[in-house]
């Protein structure tokens, strides 16, 4: 559905100074009906890439293909026909405070050849769909932002779109909010068929809703993937600083760093992270089995573990106490079982 090949994107603020690139040199195919995400940091490019899709940014080079169409080489006509299949939704909501809720979603409807009735028909439907049918009549202001992102979704579904841009969309919003809206937009996905693109820079936006994602950095894609793979086992270096950063388990390098007593062994301890991926574990309580099987006091530090696209990845930091030789056979009790085991520090005193 989206192919994007070569793509760049520069801005000159200062005439004296070098241009600054915001994309460079990207490459990227989304498929008919996907969710696919792009994350990054701030200032990464995400959202100047996004924009190049509907060429609401005009790449400087590289070619934007929609369903097989150049979108660089269209006529501006064709373009804004186009462009009314491509909807998208913003962190700001970007309603208009002095129209209805209904006279909001209303607005891309304009010139669309439907009667006053068909067009009225339309809205209420739309908000419906977004369930929130009640509120035709309410102005932005009297929302919250949960409602004003669902109107914001409701107008960009007005002219049935076949692809849907998400540009930050749960940005603003509290956590409970974003899980109802990320659950809408994966409802809309399967009974919709629609082909979305969900840039942000929350790892847990991407887990939630998306099979593929692409990692972004200083305006170039550092890696790409089905989310398993990248959230796992992640290749590049800033990849793996961005997971890292986003998990509990970061917190180790802190505790370690502080000589924090919940880290400090006692004589004959072994302090280990334990790293899960795939199936493992899923249906087995392997620190529990591991701890009667080779007869250990397991303690656990920390813990970072979920699901994602039904497997388990993440992992616990587990400090291993008992005879020498059994946290030896523990330890790989743990990694014939396909978990990732390094030891951080040993108080076993050599035999």
């Amino acid at each position: 559905m989206i192919e994007l090949e070569h793509i760049v994107r520069t801005f000159r603020a200062d005439p004296e100074k070098p241009p600054v690139t915001a994309v460079n040199d990207v490459s990227l195919t989304v498929g008919n009906g996907e969710i696919f995400g792009i994350i990054g940091f701030s200032g990464a490019g995400k959202s100047t890439l996004v924009r190049c899709i509907n060429l609401l940014e005009r790449p400087d080079s590289g070619s934007v293909r929609i369903n097989g169409v150049e979108m660089t080489e269209l006529p501006p006509r064709d373009l804004y026909r186009a462009r009314r299949k491509i909807g998208m939704i913003f962190q700001q909501f970007n309603l208009m405070p002095s129209r209805t809720v209904g006279q909001n979603v209303a607005y891309p409807l304009k010139g669309s050849g439907l009667t006053r009735e068909q067009q009225r028909q339309k809205v209420r439907d739309l908000l419906e769909l977004v369930e929130i049918g009640d509120k035709v009549d309410a102005y932005p202001s009297e929302l919250s932002g949960g409602q004003k992102q669902r109107v914001a979704l409701a107008r960009a579904l007005a002219n049935d779109p076949n692809i849907l841009l998400c540009d930050e969309a749960t940005s603003a919003l509290d956590p409970q909010t974003t899980g109802a809206i990320l659950r809408l937009l994966s409802d809309l996905n399967r009974s919709l068929g629609l082909t979305m693109v969900v840039i942000t820079h929350e790892m847990e936006v991407v887990k939630a809703i998306c099979r593929r994602a692409a990692v972004m950095d200083h305006g170039e894609i550092v890696e790409t993937g089905d989310i398993l793979d990248v959230f796992s086992a992640p290749q590049h270096p800033m990849t793996r600083n961005f997971v890292r950063t986003t998990s509990h388990l970061s917190k180790l390098d802190d505790l370690l760093r502080e000589k924090s007593p919940m880290v400090r062994l006692k004589e004959g301890q072994v302090l280990t992270r334990l790293t899960y991926y795939g199936q493992t574990g899923i249906s087995e309580p392997l620190i529990t089995s591991a701890a009667r099987k080779f007869d250990l006091d397991l303690n656990i530090i920390l813990a970072d573990v979920e699901i994602v696209a039904d497997s388990m990845i993440g992992g616990t930091v587990v400090i291993f106490q008992g005879a020498p030789d059994r946290i030896d056979g523990a330890l790989q009790y743990m990694r014939d079982k396909n978990v990732k085991v390094k030891v951080i520090d040993d108080a076993r005193v050599p035999a």
